[in-house]
């Protein structure tokens, strides 16, 4: 139980795809023009993500070890196809704004650094814990820029004007100049306070007085 609520939390604050391992960038700063947007992307890749890491780790043990990548490439592929049907048929606007970008799920780099690095040493519920902590860690960031993009830049959440007519409204952050600029004022404040919480812990801080020579503790 501890394990598992460990595996599910990691990827929302201390490994954030986006904030922390700086993965997935492209569809980052391409899709999050809107807060819909953003939600329907980062809910699309981990839908993949949950998928992929069941099947990779089920099968974990029958790939060769030679063929793995092609192997766990085609698997995240079966999956981006089932969800473009599924969007194509009942979301049809969002697969419309997404465009490209769901058939771009198949070499996501946060999907495929899952299934290598966890889902093909980890039994199957850990490695879905671990899919639906980073899917969950991708879709707060991609909705959380797309939200502020969105309200700067066109004064609306969800397509609902909230200016009143009395807030400006900035063009440039529904530019891919904007994009970098929200994505790095959010980055620049998630290491603020990711780095001030470490330095609570830093060897200096510990009550434990280990025979670790001064020099060493930075």
């Amino acid at each position: 139980m501890k394990r598992g609520l460990k595996e599910f939390s990691k990827g929302i604050i201390r490994e954030n795809p986006i904030f922390a391992l700086v993965l997935g960038m492209c569809p980052t700063l391409a899709v999050t023009t809107s807060s819909k947007n953003g939600l329907g992307m980062g809910i699309a890749a981990t839908v993949v993500l949950i998928g992929s890491n069941f099947a990779i780790s089920l099968l974990r043990k029958v790939i060769p070890d030679k063929i793995r990548i092609p192997a766990y490439i085609t698997i995240i592929a079966g999956f981006v196809t089932i969800l473009q049907f599924v969007l194509k048929a009942y979301f049809t606007d969002l697969d419309k704004s997404l465009g490209i970008f769901i058939p771009l799920i198949v070499v996501n780099c946060i999907i495929l650094a899952r299934a290598e690095m966890f889902a093909s040493k980890n039994n199957v519920l850990y490695s879905v814990l671990d899919a639906l902590g980073m899917g969950v860690g991708f879709t707060l960031a991609l909705f959380l820029i797309g939200t502020i993009r969105e309200i700067l830049g066109n004064g609306t959440i969800f397509g609902f004007d909230i200016s009143f007519g009395v807030i400006p409204q900035a063009t440039l952050f529904i530019l891919p100049a904007g994009g970098f600029l929200v994505l790095g004022l959010l980055m620049a404040l998630y290491n603020k306070l990711t780095v001030k919480k470490k330095q609570e812990f830093s060897c200096a801080t510990c009550p434990i007085q280990c025979h670790v020579p001064k020099e060493e503790i930075k």
